[in-house]
């Protein structure tokens, strides 16, 4: 990497939930790596931290920050800490979620449905609310909205999943046709199903199922989909916004 590249965030100040595993911690590396201070906001205060220690262990400026997504007062919390400690926000990921429950629609219990999009689509609207005001007095910036390839297609089992992912797509639109004037982008990234401790631990025959869905024939990397957001948060893709960017093997394609 050329080192206009490599160090084309210095000087930027960046916010990142669900950042203490898998694609979030990815993305706070990757933006670490590229000379911004980064916020790593989580649920859990054990896996930010350690995403902290990883990135200060090699030079690089990071803060912690443990919160709730699902609560407005945690965000906002998030956000003053970027402003408080860095004198600003320039970029935001909005990457916390959870899979839900899973089952015919008809059988979904309605608090997991309403705690589904409270984590994985309300919690978007308040990164917005917050993050741009920020960002509006920093100059501009740049927000990438994670969805999901279930944000683009359908599937009969997953529905308050599939219908939050959704949600973040008619989000991410709106709110960069917003913005678009005021120097802020705004786009979404649509993984495809990623490898993980977790998937790995599963059945061997769940896997392979999963392992098929996706052309390229196999399943994709933390790192790889973190490779898609900091580029879309950087000036290299200074005339992308309002669009929707799939990093899935395919799984879309067919």
């Amino acid at each position: 990497m050329e080192d206009h590249v490599a160090q084309e965030f210095t000087g930027k100040v960046a916010l990142v939930t669900g950042a203490g595993s898998g694609i979030g911690r990815a993305i706070a590396l990757g933006l670490a790596a590229g000379g911004a201070a980064v916020v790593v906001a989580d649920l859990h205060p054990d896996t930010a931290g350690a995403v902290v220690d990883t990135i200060t262990g090699t030079g690089g400026r990071a803060i912690a920050v443990t919160g709730d997504v699902s609560r407005p007062a945690d965000v906002a919390a998030a956000v003053d800490a970027a402003v408080g400690t860095y004198g600003a926000l320039h970029l935001a990921v909005n990457n916390a979620g959870i899979t839900g429950p899973t089952g015919a629609p008809a059988d979904i219990d309605i608090d997991a449905y309403h705690r589904v999009i409270a984590v994985n689509l309300d919690s978007v609207f308040y990164g917005l609310k917050y993050q741009v005001p920020a960002m509006l007095a920093a100059g501009g910036g740049a927000i990438v909205n994670t969805s999901s390839v279930l944000g683009l297609v359908g599937t009969p089992a997953a529905l308050p999943y599939v219908t939050a992912k959704h949600g973040v797509v008619g989000m991410t639109r709106a709110a960069a046709a917003a913005y678009a004037r005021h120097g802020i982008r705004v786009n979404s990234i649509h993984p495809g199903y990623i490898d993980t401790p977790l998937l790995a631990e599963m059945p061997r025959r769940h896997y392979d199922a999963l392992t098929t869905l996706h052309p390229i024939g196999r399943l994709g990397t933390a790192e790889e989909v973190a490779e898609l957001a900091v580029f879309l948060l950087s000036d290299r893709a200074s005339y992308i916004t309002g669009s929707q960017h799939v990093v899935d093997g395919g799984y879309t394609a067919v």
